[in-house]
């Protein structure tokens, strides 16, 4: 037996072999990459953040003879477009922990007046926050309230002017709803 062709064939065993493991760790990377961009694309889609001003321009809503559902006309952004500026209502696109903030501002017009700055956020219609300022003690205020709400994929958030309330906005934006996805639940 020739030692020099026992070497080569040494070699080429150990070549094969770095080979096979090479395509093996290979394939693992790119098994793991579309796992990533398919993790990356699945983030991306669920994406939802919204924060809306009542209007743009000076002026008063309400008061109303009964409830009314705010349409919020100016976005400030509305990435995943889950927000409907045509209806006022939020719907979540997945389920998870969402944060939703709400600020609110009215003007009585004068002292002594009635100032009724009263809204209330609802899920699916049932009332989760009720900010609000009814007094004659004051001629302007304004109210906010922050919370983290677990929300199911579907589920409506919106806010509503109770009968007998108003707010008042300009291009100042005092009147503010917010609302983003913390961390998907699914």
């Amino acid at each position: 037996m020739d030692k020099s062709a026992c070497g080569c064939c040494l070699m080429q065993r150990q070549m094969s072999r770095m080979e096979m493991y090479f395509n093996m760790t290979l394939n693992e990377l790119q098994v793991n990459l579309q796992r990533a961009e398919a993790a990356l694309r699945n983030l991306r889609a669920s994406r939802s953040a919204f924060s809306v001003a009542l209007t743009n321009t000076r002026g008063c809503t309400g008061p109303y003879r009964e409830e009314t559902i705010l349409v919020y006309k100016h976005i400030f952004t509305n990435l995943g477009t889950n927000y409907n500026a045509n209806t006022g209502i939020y719907t979540a696109p997945r389920s998870g922990v969402y944060n939703l903030a709400l600020t609110v501002y009215s003007d009585a017009g004068s002292p002594g007046a009635t100032l009724a700055a009263c809204v209330r956020l609802r899920i699916n219609g049932a009332v989760r926050a009720s900010p609000g300022e009814n007094n004659m003690q004051d001629q302007e205020d304004s109210t906010s309230v922050t919370l983290a709400v677990r929300l199911n994929a579907g589920d409506t958030v919106d806010v509503v002017l109770p009968a007998g309330c108003f707010l008042c906005d300009d291009q100042s934006h005092h009147n503010i709803f917010s609302g983003f996805l913390l961390y998907p639940t699914d």
